[in-house]
């Protein structure tokens, strides 16, 4: 019992730093509507960086490491996603870490070690994902992981990493309100006790 509510405290844990990241000054954000889901991610091979500040000023970022990949002759195989790696409570914003992550072919391995300091590739292995959809045109969203925070208790899914964001569209223009995306939370499906879920 004591493992099992621990466990939860973890959620809650990941969760609420999620929210806390996000979460701007607007007093009454947006109805936030879209469903839920849960879907399985392949193993993948990842060119990624490591950026440190707030988040909404990663997006030229993202056009650098194209350019590091375009350089070392690396095909890049998808849309970028951010994964966000400290708590926005412990640490000042000018100090908030994303790693920004682009799929690549598995040939790229042979570059791992050689392209700097905070730039490099490796394998992310398969998981299972909860997946909220943020559309063009938002960017409070707390909404978001609050739905998110109540689904995975009620569905009993327990958070295992910290979230990942996967960009759809826009993501060369730096501007973040306009990019629609998907807010993927690697999960593992648990056995709650009810009177562990508040």
């Amino acid at each position: 019992m004591k493992t099992k509510a621990i466990a939860i405290t973890a959620v809650l844990a990941i969760l609420t730093t999620a929210i806390a990241l996000f979460a701007q000054s607007a007093d009454k954000p947006a109805a936030y509507q879209s469903e839920i889901s849960v879907r399985e991610l392949p193993a993948r091979t990842v060119l990624y960086t490591i950026v440190r500040g707030h988040y909404k000023n990663t997006g030229p970022s993202i056009g650098k490491l194209f350019a590091v990949a375009s350089k070392n002759g690396i095909r890049p195989m998808g849309s970028p996603t951010y994964t966000y790696l400290n708590n926005p409570e412990l640490v000042s914003s000018e100090h908030w870490l994303t790693e920004i992550r682009i799929p690549v072919g598995d040939d790229a391995m042979k570059l791992a070690g050689t392209l700097g300091e905070m730039t490099d590739v490796k394998k992310i292995p398969a998981m299972k994902v909860a997946v909220a959809v943020k559309p063009e045109g938002m960017s409070e969203l707390a909404p978001i992981y609050e739905k998110l925070n109540k689904w995975l208790l009620k569905e009993k899914y327990l958070a295992i990493e910290a979230p990942t964001e996967l960009i759809l569209t826009n993501a060369m223009t730096g501007d973040y309100g306009q990019m629609k995306s998907e807010i993927m939370m690697p999960v593992e499906k648990a056995d709650l006790c009810e009177e562990h879920i508040p």
